[in-house]
């Protein structure tokens, strides 16, 4: 799965599917380490997306002369 090719809402939909099917708990072990393993490359993927997404607020707030950082506050 490319960054390219999934938009971010697309992936954190994914990426909550995969926790509730894995919150469940009968799930094959087998299964699990996949489930596991895709949404490790999710969460990878929503991560950068949001870092790309705060260096380009930066560089917007840079342009209209306010130096002050962009930082994305996360849900605890």
């Amino acid at each position: 799965m490319k960054h390219e090719d999934i938009s971010f809402e697309e992936a954190m939909e994914k990426l909550e599917t995969i926790v509730s099917k894995l919150e469940e708990g009968d799930v094959p072990l087998e299964k699990a380490i996949n489930f596991y393993q895709e949404g490790m490359n999710l969460s990878k993927i929503c991560g950068d997306k949001l870092k790309n997404v705060q260096e380009k607020m930066t560089q917007i707030m840079n342009e209209q002369g306010d130096l002050q950082p962009f930082d994305i506050q996360e849900e605890e």
